[in-house]
C-alpha cells in the first residue's frame, strides 16, 4: 500500500481522490458494484443449488407441476424494485451535486482545440495545457471547442464533461489537496488525440496568488472584453441609452428576454455566443434585425472576453435600465 493512501486509493485501477466530489462518486459506485456482485453470486449459488437438489434422479421420473407462492413472487419483485430506487435517488443526487456549481464558485475558461486545453483565468491570465488553482476553491469550469467534440475529464477529481463546438458546458470541482493531476481527452478527436493532453496544478491559496503575480506568458496579448467590443463597434448600439438602436447589455445576464414571436428565453453564455454568431436566430420584442453576423470573425476565445465583459456590466442607476431586456448584440448597426 502506497503512504498516505487508503486501501482503495492504492489498487491501479482507482486514481486518486483529490476533490470534493470524488468520495460522493465513488461511494455511490462501490455501493453498485457490491449490489451486482452479491446478486450475482446469489444467482450461481440458487442455480447449482437447484440444479442439485431437483435433478432427474431415474429415467422414470416425471416433474410435478410447481405451486405458485404469491408471497414470495411479491417479495422476489419489490426487493430488487427498492434497491434499484435507492440507486437512482442516490444517484440523481450526485448528478445535481457533479453539474449545480456552488454560488461562490470562480469562473475559469477552457477552449478545446486540436490537440491542446486553452484556459483562461478570471483575472485574464492564459495558459495552454496547463491551469493552477487554489486548494479549497470550488472551481466552474465553462468550455467550448474550437473544431471538434473533446471530453475534459480529470480522474482525480471524477470529473467528466463533453466540450463541444457551437455552444458552453460546463463542470465544477473543488480541489481538496495540493498536487499535479492529469487532465485526459475522453473523446477520440482526431489522430493525436492520446497527446490532448494536460496538467492541473493544485496550490495552496498562497502559492497561488503569489503564482498569478508572475510575469505574463510572452504570447500575443489577447484584448480585454471591453476593448473588443469596442473593436467591433458593439458600443454603437449597445449603449446606456433606453433610445439605442440595440437592446441595453447592462444588467442582463441572467434574466429572460422576451422574444419578437412572444417565448421567452433566459440570457446565459450560449444564448450570448448565438445572438453574437448569428443574429437573427432570437430577435428580441421591439427590435429589428439589423445587426450583422461575427460568424468567422471572432475567434473562441474572443467571444470569451466579450462574454464575460457583458456579463459583468451592471445596471446603471441601481438597475432602472435592466427592463428593456433583450439578446446582448442581436440587432447592432455598426
Amino acid at each position: 500500500m502506497n503512504q498516505g493512501k487508503g486501501f482503495w486509493e492504492s489498487l491501479p485501477l482507482f486514481p486518486e481522490r483529490a476533490s470534493t466530489l470524488a468520495s460522493e462518486v465513488d461511494t455511490l459506485y462501490f455501493f453498485t458494484v457490491a449490489v451486482a456482485i452479491f446478486f450475482s453470486l446469489l444467482v450461481a449459488a440458487l442455480v447449482l443449488y437447484f440444479a442439485v437438489r431437483y435433478r432427474r434422479r431415474h429415467p422414470n421420473e416425471v416433474g410435478q407441476p410447481e405451486k405458485t407462492i404469491t408471497w414470495l413472487e411479491i417479495t422476489w419483485s419489490v426487493i430488487p424494485f427498492l434497491i434499484l430506487m435507492v440507486m437512482f435517488v442516490w444517484g440523481a443526487k450526485v448528478f445535481f451535486i457533479a453539474f449545480r456549481p456552488p454560488s461562490n464558485a470562480v469562473e475559469y475558461y477552457v477552449v478545446g482545440k486540436q490537440w491542446m486545453w486553452k484556459f483562461q483565468h478570471p483575472q485574464g491570465k492564459r495558459e495552454i495545457n496547463d491551469l493552477h488553482v487554489p486548494v479549497g476553491q470550488p472551481i466552474k469550469l465553462t468550455m467550448t471547442s474550437e473544431d471538434v467534440i473533446h471530453s475534459f475529464f480529470v480522474p482525480a477529481f471524477r470529473i467528466k464533461a463533453d466540450v463541444l463546438p457551437g455552444r458552453y458546458t460546463t463542470a465544477w470541482f473543488e480541489a481538496t489537496k495540493a498536487g499535479a493531476y492529469h487532465i485526459f481527452c475522453a473523446e477520440y478527436c482526431g489522430t493525436e488525440h492520446s497527446r490532448m493532453g494536460g496538467t492541473i496544478h493544485v496550490m495552496e491559496p498562497r502559492d497561488y496568488e503569489a503564482w498569478l503575480e508572475q510575469d505574463a506568458p510572452t504570447d500575443e496579448r489577447l484584448l480585454s472584453g471591453e476593448e473588443l467590443f469596442a473593436k467591433y463597434v458593439c458600443n454603437t448600439c449597445h449603449y446606456p441609452d433606453s433610445s439605442a438602436r440595440a437592446p441595453i447589455l447592462y444588467g442582463i445576464f441572467g434574466e429572460q428576454a422576451e422574444l419578437a414571436d412572444g417565448s421567452r428565453v433566459l440570457v446565459d453564455e450560449n444564448y450570448l455566443r448565438e445572438s453574437i454568431l448569428n443574429p437573427t436566430a432570437k430577435i428580441v420584442a421591439g427590435y429589428q434585425a439589423l445587426m450583422p453576423t461575427y460568424q468567422g470573425q471572432v475567434g473562441e476565445e474572443e467571444l470569451i472576453q466579450l462574454i464575460a465583459y457583458i456579463k459583468g456590466l451592471e445596471p446603471a442607476g441601481g438597475g432602472e435600465q435592466t427592463a428593456s431586456g433583450g439578446s446582448t448584440a442581436q440587432e447592432t448597426a455598426p
